[in-house]
């Protein structure tokens, strides 16, 4: 299937979306924050992120924002547990695909639509 870079400092929830990618066949790298993350995406240029809002050292804004900047086109959907609309709104406007909100239920089918979805562009 596809390769797909978790970046989240959250142990946990780095752990629930591997499991869930790869039931669905995905191959998985990972970095617990942004900084590490966008050294992984330029490194591997996964086919998908998977990118936190609120981490140390780079939250997911900056990091999303370097993402672009590097000029790298890979799809970025951001993962996160803050639900106001205008961290919603500055993610979709930096790039990402989409944004999907925490936590991520493993018996749903959310997470492989919108893999799905970023995937064909």
């Amino acid at each position: 299937m596809s390769n797909i870079l978790v970046i989240d400092d959250s142990w946990f929830q780095r752990a629930n979306l591997r499991a869930i990618l790869e039931e669905a066949g995905h191959q998985i790298i990972e970095a617990e924050n942004g900084r590490i993350g966008l050294l992984m995406a330029v490194k591997h240029e996964p086919d998908c992120v998977l990118l936190d809002v609120l981490m140390p050292e780079m939250d997911g804004i900056t990091t999303l924002r370097k993402i672009r900047e590097q000029k790298l086109a890979m799809p970025v959907i951001m993962v996160t547990a803050d639900i106001q609309k205008s961290t919603e709104q500055e993610c979709l406007t930096l790039g990402a695909q989409m944004v999907l909100h925490k936590p991520i239920d493993p018996d749903s089918d959310t997470l492989q639509k919108a893999i799905g979805l970023a995937l064909e562009g």
